[in-house]
């Protein structure tokens, strides 16, 4: 049985997906917060920041998957769709 993901749920999970790249990135970019001289107050209050977004991201897509039917499948699915779409599907 294929699983149909909606608009807004595919939206909610590439919202959480580059949430989670700019954290990365972020994180890439400054290094360990331990390294060296650790960072600074700036650099925490920027990392929290995109921390804070990514979680609040997350959190809406599992909100929006807890009135699905299935959810363990969907939840895969979406994860497909979104992180590993098929040619066809670009």
């Amino acid at each position: 049985m294929a699983i149909e993901l909606s608009i807004e749920l595919i939206k909610l999970e590439q919202d959480a997906v580059q949430a989670h790249e700019k954290l990365r990135a972020y994180q890439s970019e400054c290094g360990r917060p331990t390294a060296d001289d650790g960072w600074t107050d700036e650099q925490h209050a920027t990392w929290q920041h995109l921390w804070e977004a990514w979680r609040t991201a997350a959190e809406a897509v599992h909100e929006a998957l807890r009135s699905v039917d299935s959810r363990y499948e969907t939840e895969q699915a979406l994860k497909r769709a979104v992180r590993h779409p098929s040619p066809e599907e670009g």
